[in-house]
């Protein structure tokens, strides 16, 4: 049924879908796009920013600017979930309300089923569908309660008539609301945690008409960081008080007396479920929630009302109930512990050595952590390169008593500075500067059996801006997961206590591929320290240690590695290439570290107008050296475009490569020059000139406003006297007048 007043607003959308965001850029767009990609169009999306610390407010607008039925509503003030969607309810013109988390998706054909359900059950007041939570390491489990939906009558009918809805998920998104029937009643979010509380419950009691939707329409997204129910605070008491307002519905209208002992039961589990759950409550506070939760119980308990029984617990967990809280955690992992050993098979010894190193490392971490110390890696222990060494020689000059220790393999490219202490992965040495050292630094992670003591700091650095898929978003792609361990992966990320960025967009990113708690350095990259600071005679040092014509056009050939290749092969005629160039032209070929065995090109060595410098030691070096960046998908063109210097994109195996190894952007959308797919069009690019025209400058330009962010050569500083000094105001970012000021974070 549509009221008078929808009836005679006949250019209302049948749903207005209200999406609330804050701090959450990295999964905004994958939010909008599975709505606006619906196939029922007849909605207006209510994008409400929550004065968002991040690009939400200018992925909204960008959005709005694109589509028509897409309103961004830009808050001032931060006010919370609950009052974020009452705003958006302000503006709302449909005949149905649907709220949407910015960080869950609609499933296609969702908006379809749902207009569907609604028509053949007469327009209820409400509709109940289904959802599925999916989780950081690509798993999907199913709602635990949905048999309440399957076991739901046909028709729409009252919460009398299918009390089970009760038990589901109190969540304002797995519902679509008729509009009328909010406004009729002045139901509002309040503020704090726990809001939909108080949302939801009367909401089902006061529908006379609710019809279920049995389908899957949402996918919840499960994430490992940024969710309240990870967070140690008292505002978790905040659930007092949203019950109290459930009760105080109920005081207001005594027609739904039926329903105070089934919600004082709902009230109770979901008090015990804060109680109990890790981590949420402060420990000093455990006592109060207690006796809040109590006098609670006491006050609504309605009279004569026997609650539910509890499942009895076994021995061990009441054994455990009865500790200690700070001692309950250790002894559930013991519990687990002791039946994994009881059930597992017996373990064959393990190398005498491994035995020895292993009792050696748990000596050292029972002394005391050495402060004045740091260990840093790149690139899996091969090389004295990158952020870590940039940030390295920054630490030499402005902390010269911190003692550093490099791990390295034998054969690396290049030697940290004398004085540094160089130790061999895996040795005695290693495993005693990991247990006492105060800082690590490293630009993948350190070995799984690395155990992070109270003290230590581990600073991430990266080693790219990323275009390819990274961390657990590779759970999509298989062949480049390959046999890489999602668990183990965010073991590893755990450690992390700073993750060092060179713009918003790779803030983003690393939020939502790394899930952890550690914080954003949003610095710059110290490795670009260098080419942001370069002059003109660093250029003509660079080509003359290279050997190279002052007059030569350098064109440097640097492609990324290929998941889906078992065996690396090129994927361009270099030598062909080269002799079409001419004699003016010089092509540096870099093969990408993991292909260091394998040519870049088609000739197996060096021809006619090609050099070899896949084993140069310094890759900031060529970049100065180069005219132009001949790439494809790799994160160097993010560096390279630091110097402003004309970059083309080979892109012959785009679709491929976007299949199997997953892409954050289309660089034909967002790509710092021209970009092609045939070898014949690439000679046309660099012999008619366009390689350096004012369309590759355009396209620079604006590459260089979104992806050269935080780069302005002060990086390493930052991090140092951040992380090492503990400066709280490091330099400021400040770029130069083509590169506006970055946006600061919250």
């Amino acid at each position: 049924m549509i009221s008078t007043q929808e009836a005679e607003r006949s250019d209302a959308p049948r749903f207005s879908i209200i999406v609330p965001a804050y701090g959450v850029e990295a999964y905004l767009r994958d939010c909008l796009d599975t709505v606006l990609n619906q196939s029922f169009t007849d909605f207006e999306v209510i994008a409400v920013n929550d004065a968002s610390p991040d690009a939400c407010g200018e992925i909204m607008d960008e959005y709005a600017a694109a589509d028509p039925r897409v309103v961004a509503l830009q808050l001032q003030e931060n006010v919370g979930l609950g009052r974020a969607r009452n705003a958006g309810m302000a503006r709302a013109r449909g005949t149905y309300l649907l709220f949407l988390d910015s960080d869950d998706t609609l499933l296609p054909g969702a908006l379809a089923a749902i207009a569907q359900r609604l028509a053949d059950t007469g327009d209820p007041e409400l509709l109940v569908y289904d959802y599925a939570r999916t989780h950081w390491d690509g798993r999907i489990t199913p709602n635990a309660k949905r048999k309440v939906l399957a076991d739901s009558p046909e028709g729409a009918v009252g919460l009398a008539a299918n009390p089970g809805l009760l038990e589901l998920l109190q969540v304002a998104w797995n519902k679509a609301y008729r509009r009328d029937f909010v406004e009729r009643w002045g139901f509002e979010y309040p503020h704090g945690y726990y809001e939909d509380t108080p949302w939801t419950y009367p909401v089902l009691v006061a529908a006379e008409s609710i019809a279920v939707l049995p389908r899957v329409c949402v996918h919840y997204r499960q994430r490992r960081q940024g969710s309240i129910l990870h967070s140690t605070s008292r505002k978790h008491f905040d659930v007092f008080e949203q019950y109290e307002r459930v009760f105080t519905f109920l005081d207001a209208h005594p027609e739904f007396d039926q329903w105070r002992g089934p919600l004082f039961d709902r009230m109770i589990t979901h008090f015990r479920v804060v109680q109990n759950s890790p981590g949420r409550l402060p420990e000093e506070a455990r006592a109060e929630f207690q006796a809040t939760l109590q006098s609670y119980a006491d006050r609504y308990r309605p009279a004569g009302h026997t609650a539910p029984a509890r499942r009895s617990a076994s021995g061990a967990r009441k054994a455990v109930a009865k500790l200690p809280a700070p001692l309950r955690g250790a002894a559930r992992r013991a519990v687990r512990t002791a039946r994994q050993v009881k059930a597992a098979p017996r373990r064959l010894k393990k190398p005498v050595r491994s035995v020895v190193l292993k009792g050696y490392y748990r000596a050292q971490r029972m002394l005391p952590v050495q402060n004045d110390t740091a260990v840093f890696a790149a690139y899996w222990n091969t090389d004295y390169s990158c952020n870590p060494a940039a940030i390295h020689e920054k630490l030499r000059e402005l902390a010269p008593k911190v003692k550093t220790t490099w791990v390295l393999k034998p054969g690396s490219r290049n030697t940290p500075p004398p004085g540094t202490n160089v130790v061999h992965p895996g040795s005695f040495a290693f495993w005693r500067a990991m247990a006492r050292g105060k800082y690590f630094v490293n630009n993948v992670n350190f070995p799984t059996r690395v155990v992070k003591r109270p003290g230590q700091i581990h600073v991430q650095t990266h080693h790219g801006t990323p275009l390819k898929r990274m961390g657990v978003d590779l759970t999509e792609f298989p062949i480049a997961q390959g046999d890489l361990d999602m668990k183990t992966l965010v073991r590893r990320v755990d450690r992390w206590d700073y993750s060092v960025s060179s713009n918003s967009f790779t803030t983003a990113i690393w939020d939502r591929a790394y899930p952890a708690e550690y914080r954003s350095l949003d610095y710059g990259y110290p490795r670009n320290d260098v080419l942001v600071r370069a002059t003109a005679e660093d250029r003509r040092a660079a080509r003359a240690k290279l050997g190279l014509a002052e007059d030569a056009t350098v064109v440097l050939y640097a492609p990324t590695h290929r998941d889906y290749q078992g065996v690396p092969a090129p994927l361009l005629d270099l030598e062909h290439l080269a002799a079409r160039l001419g004699k003016g032209y010089t092509v540096l070929s870099r093969a990408h570290y993991f292909n260091l065995d394998a040519p870049a090109g088609s000739a197996a060595g060096e021809a006619r107008g090609i050099v070899d410098v896949s084993k140069h030691p310094s890759l900031e070096e060529l970049f100065l050296a180069a005219d132009c960046l001949l790439t494809d998908y790799s994160s160097l063109m993010f560096d390279y475009a630091l110097l402003d210097r004309p970059m083309v994109i080979f892109a012959n195996d785009w679709e491929v490569y976007r299949a199997t190894r997953g892409t954050y952007f289309d660089i034909h959308v967002e790509s710092p020059g021209h970009v092609v797919e045939t070898e014949t069009d690439l000679l046309d690019v660099f012999l008619s000139g366009r390689w350096s025209d004012s369309e590759s400058t355009k396209l620079r330009t604006e590459f260089r406003r979104r992806f050269c962010e935080f780069d302005d050569g002060f990086a390493s500083e930052r991090v140092v006297r951040k992380v090492f000094l503990n400066e709280e105001n490091v330099p400021p970012i400040a770029l130069p007048p083509e590169r506006p000021t970055p946006r600061t974070r919250g």
